[in-house]
Formats: C-alpha cells, sequence, structure tokens
C-alpha cells in the first residue's frame, strides 16, 4: 500500500534539491543602471557611442542631425513606414517621450566624421551625380538636391538631415528603399517621388558624390524656416506645425 508523504520529508527533499543546484554568477548579475547611456545601448552598438556612424560602411551618423528629424524616422520604423527588422524590432516597444530622449540626445552631439573610402566610378558617373545634386534634371521633374538639403548640404532645422559624411552603401539603400516602397514618409512624399523618377545609374552616381565631399567645418543644420518656404515641391514630413 503506498503511502503519502510526510510533510517534513517533502520540506527536506526540496531543501536537498535547491542545496544540489548551483545558481552561475552569471545569474547573479547586479541590477543594470537606470542610466541613458545604459538605456541607448542598443542604438550606440551599431550606431557608435555618439552616432558618429558605424564602422561597417552602412549603419548611418545620427550625431548633429535634426532632433525631430531623428524622433520621426523612429516613430516611422515603430509605426512601420520604414521596414528594416532590427530596427522595428528595437523601437517597437519604446514610448514617444523615450524616443524624444534619445533623439535629443543624437542631435546634440557633435563629434569629428569618420573618414569614408566610396566606391571609384567613373567621372562621367560622378559628374552625373553632381547634377542631381546641385541642379536637378529639369527633364526628370527631379529637383536638386540642395534645393531641400541646404546649398551647404548640411541640412535644415527641425525635419531636413543633412547628406555629407554618410556612407555610399547607406544611401544607395535608402534610394532604393524609397524606388521599391519599403522606406515611406508622410504624404505627400516627396522623396518617393523623386527616387521612382531617378534612372537606375542615378542611385550609385548621387550615392558616391556625395560620398566622396568633404564635410564642411560648421556642420550643423542651417535654421529651417527660410529653406521650408521655398521648397520645391510638397513634403509630408516637413509641412508639420
Amino acid at each position: 500500500m503506498l503511502r503519502t508523504p510526510s510533510l517534513a520529508f517533502c520540506v527536506w527533499l526540496l531543501a536537498a534539491v535547491q542545496a544540489s543546484v548551483s545558481v552561475p554568477a552569471y545569474a547573479q548579475a547586479a541590477q543594470v543602471p537606470d542610466t541613458l547611456k545604459q538605456r541607448i545601448a542598443a542604438c550606440t552598438s551599431c550606431h557608435g557611442e555618439h552616432g558618429e556612424g558605424g564602422h561597417d560602411g552602412f549603419n548611418p551618423r545620427l550625431a548633429g542631425k535634426p532632433e525631430r528629424y531623428l524622433y520621426q524616422q523612429m516613430l516611422d520604423f515603430r509605426d512601420g513606414r520604414r521596414e528594416y527588422p532590427l530596427m522595428e524590432y528595437v523601437l517597437h516597444p519604446l514610448s514617444d517621450a523615450y524616443m524624444r530622449e534619445i533623439a535629443h540626445y543624437f542631435a546634440t552631439q557633435h563629434v569629428q566624421y569618420r573618414q569614408r573610402h566610396p566606391p571609384i566610378l567613373t567621372q562621367a558617373l560622378l559628374d552625373r551625380g553632381q547634377q542631381l545634386v546641385r541642379k536637378g534634371d529639369p527633364s526628370l521633374r527631379i529637383p536638386a538636391c540642395q534645393a531641400c538639403h541646404g546649398k551647404r548640404l548640411t541640412g535644415a532645422q527641425p525635419d531636413i538631415p543633412g547628406l555629407l559624411g554618410l556612407p555610399f552603401s547607406y544611401i544607395s539603400a535608402q534610394l532604393e528603399s524609397w524606388r521599391n516602397g519599403t522606406r515611406t514618409a508622410r504624404a505627400p512624399d516627396c522623396m518617393r517621388a523623386i527616387a521612382v523618377r531617378l534612372r537606375p545609374r542615378d542611385i550609385p552616381a548621387v550615392s558616391a558624390w556625395f560620398a566622396t565631399q568633404a564635410v564642411p567645418h560648421q556642420d550643423v543644420p542651417a535654421p529651417g524656416d527660410a529653406l521650408r518656404q521655398r521648397l520645391p515641391m510638397k513634403c509630408g514630413s516637413v509641412e508639420r506645425p
């Protein structure tokens, strides 16, 4: 006949099992500090400690970009307007307030640009890139890049990013993303309208031209009011109070 174990025996058995299981040291780690540096570790692991850009030639610089622009890009990743699984995963659980704090941190960082090594392309292709940046292409209804991003191409407050100092791979990937619809913005989506008008060779041309340019000493975004009033086309990402 089976007998029910006594309470004393059960207590002894539980104590014996617990004593036989050693807890590894890593499971007893100290509590993670609640600091901004710790909370943005997922960002800095790819984009650099101060947002200076990654070492892989793809992850872009965040330092010094307009704060509202950075915040809007995080919203776009979180809410499905931009598609990149890693960024979507990192940003999905974050609140608006948290993302604003992150945007403010990177917008206030001013660190030296990394030296880039763009691919070697023909002079004709680089000339085409310069044409698109400085003059656009009226026959394709493409305005000059500097018409929106500023004559110095360092962007403008509060929504327009600078384009200098970005890796060739990143710029070309973003233009392709706008062309195929995996990156979008608030309507009217001016960058998508421009990207779909570009010829296939125009993407490496303009990307390489940007990647070969020196970054001016004063690389901060220009005051935005005057530039916003004369944009060559309607753009939903900047037409907000």
